[in-house]
């Protein structure tokens, strides 16, 4: 194969230095994405090509980077910002082959809804007429039955990273949490009378989990949705789950390095404080005052008196 002026080869194959050239550019992009981990990979195929070379100067150049990189990773950890996520719902005929279709989209770090909402909204009424485009303020399902066909809807939803439990044994570091996320999820409050939110023992929470086509990052800031999937937790359930993650606050506040007391204090107060609306203390009379009736919940019941019982040794 004959090289271009660049080094490159057409279609798969590149000479040495063209190879060299694109990995040093992927290294040097990862590392400005603050994603030090990737860097460490790329660098394990070079290296192997410098040593067959015998190029010291350059092996030196890159075992520096590299001990730049890993020390960036311990002083960084948790505190890099990899991006926010939405899932953003097309629907009317209108949008022509994207009617119905889902995607989720892969915003800069700390991008509020409100930013990507009205970003979108300038971005479609300016094709197709402000008075043509609604932004539909809810997750709930989408009814076509009750849309005007003559208008353009959009759904934006904030959905967060899903990983099942025995994923989480593989996913120990905050790089593991965010790298490679091809599922993700967002909850709606419900009660069985229509109304969004209601008393504890009413409350029941849908969790539709979404699974894209490829895995975040990737060279499009948009992947569209290829398998949708809910779950439906009944109220004593929404309040297990509520409680699992007061104690998970409650962890991650006393085991701080170095200790944080406004953060101890915050998490307190949101726990045990006896002004909180139905806080822990409320969730306990409710659903833990007496033994219920149905059969199918004592396992539910057990499970929550275990929950308090954790919450309390946290």
């Amino acid at each position: 194969v004959s090289p271009d002026e660049e080094g490159i080869c057409s279609g798969k194959y590149f000479t040495e230095a063209g190879l060299v050239g694109l990995l040093e550019q992927a290294a040097a992009s990862f590392s400005m994405a603050g994603m030090y981990e990737a860097v460490n990979e790329v660098y394990k195929v070079l290296i192997p090509i410098h040593e067959a070379n015998r190029d010291a100067k350059k092996l030196s150049t890159i075992h520096g980077k590299l001990q730049e990189a890993f020390s960036k990773i311990v002083h960084q950890d948790g505190k890099r910002m990899f991006g926010t996520y939405f899932r953003v719902g097309f629907y009317g005929t209108k949008f022509g082959d994207l009617d119905e279709q889902e995607f989720v989209y892969k915003e800069p770090a700390i991008t509020k809804l409100a930013e990507i909402s009205h970003r979108l909204e300038g971005f479609y009424g300016e094709r197709f007429g402000e008075d043509v485009l609604e932004v539909i303020k809810d997750s709930n399902p989408v009814d076509k039955c009750k849309l005007d066909p003559n208008k353009a809807y959009i759904q934006i939803t904030y959905v967060e990273p899903y990983f099942d439990t025995y994923e989480m044994k593989d996913r120990i570091t905050y790089f593991d949490k965010n790298y490679n996320l091809r599922r993700f999820m967002y909850c709606t409050p419900f009660t069985l009378d229509g109304r969004a939110h209601g008393e504890l023992h009413e409350q029941f929470k849908r969790k539709t989990i979404l699974t894209t086509s490829h895995a975040f990052p990737y060279i499009k800031t948009r992947i569209n949705v290829i398998h949708k999937e809910e779950i439906i937790l009944t109220p004593i359930e929404v309040a297990i789950e509520d409680m699992q993650k007061k104690t998970q606050e409650l962890a991650f506040a006393t085991h701080q390095d170095p200790a944080d007391p406004k953060m101890l204090q915050m998490v307190l107060q949101g726990s045990v404080g006896t002004t909180v609306n139905q806080g822990p203390l409320e969730v306990a009379q409710v659903f833990l005052g007496e033994i219920p009736n149905d059969p199918k919940l004592f396992r539910h019941h057990n499970k929550l008196r275990l929950c308090f019982k954790d919450f309390t040794k946290r």
